[in-house]
């Protein structure tokens, strides 16, 4: 029922269009049991999304993202149970019609942490970030083996190289003004990252919008959207801490990163900034503003530092 998605083109065609989208979410779930299901699409998130009644999410991906749905299903299907926080429960996961892949997993209760944050009083900030830390600890620690076979990049090294190569053009494609265009090239020659790390369970991005809160007590209950995990180095994770959790608060980094058990050093997460599959540093500067001195090295110590 749904039409096939293998380029940009489509992808703005099709998934946008809620009537081509809801006629196939209804379809496939007539076809896994769940004719009737009252269908709710969610408003946020790169692919579309569907609550199906109050206890079930389907999520749709369509075949230029495929592999991320095989990614998803796999990884929650590997977590269930290992994190101190709920992932959601996959219930089936596979292929749909035309390329599509499709996850059908529980919902998980609590608020989004992105839409709660300013209500949060300073104290409850703290033990959230702390069980953030807490959470990825664990998820580090976890053998990434099984998953090997879904998730890259493979080579740390290979992988770093790539984007070393690519991301002047990428943040000039962004529209990164010159003067800091000129800095990326000398600045990530400087800075030393591992070339075999050892290999993690990464989540790739940590935002206050992929986790859920609770908010009798302001406790946190749920961590999802798994579909971009990798294996690789556990620093790289810390890019969307800082940037998207703690948001350049260097006193909540340095809670988050005693519960986690390790600081990183501020150059090597600039660096992993830059390196980043979706770095887009004009957004990052625009929603978290640089230092007067305009360098690199300072950026990194007002994002990523710790109090």
């Amino acid at each position: 029922m749904l039409p096939p998605v293998e380029n940009d083109e489509e992808w703005d065609a099709v998934v946008s269009d809620e009537t081509v989208m809801r006629a196939g979410a209804e379809h496939l779930c007539a076809r896994l049991g769940l004719a009737g299901a009252p269908l709710t699409r969610f408003p946020e998130g790169s692919q579309p999304v569907y609550a199906v009644g109050d206890d079930l999410v389907l999520k749709l991906f369509p075949g230029a993202a495929a592999g991320d749905g095989v990614a998803e299903g796999r990884v929650l299907s590997h977590l269930h149970g290992l994190l101190p926080v709920e992932t959601p429960r996959v219930r089936e996961f596979g292929p749909y019609e035309n390329g599509w892949q499709y996850v059908l997993m529980s919902r998980l209760r609590g608020e989004n942490l992105a839409h709660a944050w300013d209500r949060v009083p300073p104290g409850d900030r703290d033990r959230i970030v702390g069980e953030i830390g807490e959470l990825l600890a664990v998820l580090h620690s976890l053998d990434p083996a099984p998953l090997e076979d879904v998730l890259g990049p493979g080579d740390w090294s290979a992988f770093t190289g790539r984007r070393r190569r690519d991301t002047v053009e990428q943040q000039r494609g962004h529209g990164l003004p010159a003067d800091w265009l000129e800095q990326i090239p000398g600045y990530l020659a400087e800075v030393c990252l591992p070339s075999t790390p050892r290999r993690s369970l990464l989540h790739t991005e940590v935002m206050r919008q992929h986790f859920l809160v609770d908010p009798d007590g302001w406790r946190l209950t749920g961590v999802f959207d798994f579909e971009p995990a990798m294996i690789g180095d556990r620093a790289y994770d810390f890019v969307g801490v800082g940037l998207f959790v703690t948001c350049g608060d260097p006193k909540l980094l340095g809670r988050l990163a005693k519960a986690y058990g390790q600081t990183f050093e501020p150059d090597m997460l600039m660096a992993y900034t830059l390196l980043h599959v979706y770095s887009d540093l004009p957004w990052y500067l625009r929603e978290l503003g640089a230092p007067a001195a305009g360098t690199l090295p300072s950026l990194a110590r007002s994002w990523f530092g710790t109090a």
